[in-house]
């Protein structure tokens, strides 16, 4: 026996589940398939630009992250409070007066101030902001559904919130469910979402910096669980033998070293490029607002000057500009010429001097979750084996750390 746990995978969830471990006083070894920890929080550096894989930004509302995160330490440079939206007569800015007064003027003259909406987005939002316990208990039904149902449909529905939901839910069509949209959008308006100095990389480098047995380069082949007192773990070549094993891998590995179903999953592609002048300065997600029959245009579904939030995302003096495409949609995968002539509709400006730094193809981005909501499922698989990441609460940051630190718990008492 090496350890009495081994944590399969280094992404948020297993190296929560192994920090939790270590600090309860277990012997623990992470194995890693890639060269870095992250799983899917990865960032490169290419040419002085910092470019996350998928477009990922971290809220310091989250419990978990306040709880087990420095944030300190990660130097996060937030995002404003509010969006931009490219209408047929322009780019608008909608932002939260109390937290970005400075847009107040430009939000007053957005058009989009109309009381019968503000009013029925109040009452769609009026009991997660006061009682997300009861929303996470509550009835469920389409994200869709539940906005039609509260009478959200005029242009704010059409025009921000339809287009920004779909790139942070990764799904265009509002199928998911209501009630994690609506967690999503109080973290939204409880914290302001930035990205770390160094990258979205230093999140897990944070949490493996806790830890002292983490090997890298060891893809796991399987898991053997026959019943005894040890579960065994065949990685490149080689035999691991421990008490018990939690597999913290993306779902569709899971499923593949463990007994569980494949689950449904959604993805994207997220483009960075180097702009000669930054097409914005305000720190404000940008989405198309204008619509192409009965949906929005793509297919680009978010963009955003990242260096203007976080400007250690860039050499000095240079503009890095993201943008996010959806794999659910048929133009997900659409060519540079398309998402530049796209970008360059949002913002106003030409794109012809701007160069591609790098893309990301994510095809398991996020676990689907449809309703009902089920914010926990089971981590123990019986004979040693558990399960942990956030296909087994939230499709989120938190879910991953909570879905850790739940496992960690569980394996705890099983080898007590």
């Amino acid at each position: 026996m090496v350890a009495d746990v081994l944590v399969v995978g280094a992404g948020l969830a297993g190296l929560r589940c192994a920090v939790a471990l270590t600090e309860l006083g277990r012997d623990v070894v992470v194995l890693e398939a890639a060269n870095v920890v992250g799983g899917r929080v990865r960032t490169d550096v290419v040419n002085g630009f910092r470019c996350d894989r998928g477009f990922q930004v971290l809220n310091p509302a989250y419990p978990a992250v306040r709880r087990w995160v420095d944030l300190d330490a990660l130097a996060l440079q937030s995002f404003g409070a509010g969006v931009m939206v490219r209408r047929d007569d322009g780019l608008r800015v909608v932002a939260d007066p109390l937290r970005e007064p400075r847009l107040l003027p430009q939000t007053l003259r957005s058009g989009y101030l109309r009381p019968a909406e503000l009013a029925a987005l109040g009452r769609w939002t009026a009991q997660v902001l006061v009682n997300p316990g009861a929303v996470m208990r509550a009835p469920d039904v389409t994200l869709a559904q539940s906005l039609d149902a509260a009478g959200v449909v005029g242009r704010i529905r059409q025009e921000i919130l339809d287009p920004f939901l779909a790139g942070v839910l990764v799904d265009s069509y509002g199928g998911s469910s209501a009630n994690f949209a609506k967690l999503l959008v109080r973290m939204f308006a409880l914290g302001r979402p930035g990205l770390p100095g160094q990258g979205m990389g230093a999140l897990p480098a944070q949490l493996a910096a806790r830890l002292t047995q983490v090997q890298l380069d060891t893809p796991v082949e399987s898991v053997i669980a026959d019943g005894g007192r040890e579960v065994a773990v065949v990685a490149s070549g080689s035999t691991w033998r421990a008490r018990a094993v939690a597999v913290a891998t993306d779902p569709v590995s899971a499923a593949r070293l463990t007994p569980l179903p494949e689950p449904a999953t959604k993805g994207l592609v997220t483009w960075w490029f180097e702009a000669p002048q930054a097409p914005s300065t305000l720190p404000l997600v940008a989405v198309d607002g204008r619509r192409a029959g009965r949906s929005p245009r793509g297919p680009v579904w978010n963009t955003s000057v990242v260096s203007a939030a976080a400007p250690s995302y860039a050499p000095r003096g240079r503009h890095l500009v993201e943008a996010t495409c959806l794999l659910d949609r048929p133009d997900g995968d659409a060519p540079e010429a398309d998402v530049l002539r796209h970008i360059g509709e949002i913002y106003g400006c030409g794109t012809s001097g701007w160069r591609t730094i790098i893309r990301h193809r994510v095809p398991l981005a996020l676990p689907v979750m449809p309703p009902p909501l089920h914010a926990r499922s089971a981590v123990a698989l019986g004979q040693g084996v558990f399960v942990c990441g956030d296909h087994r609460d939230t499709p989120s940051i938190q879910g991953a750390l909570v879905s850790g630190n739940r496992t960690a718990m569980a394996i705890h008492a099983a080898l007590a």
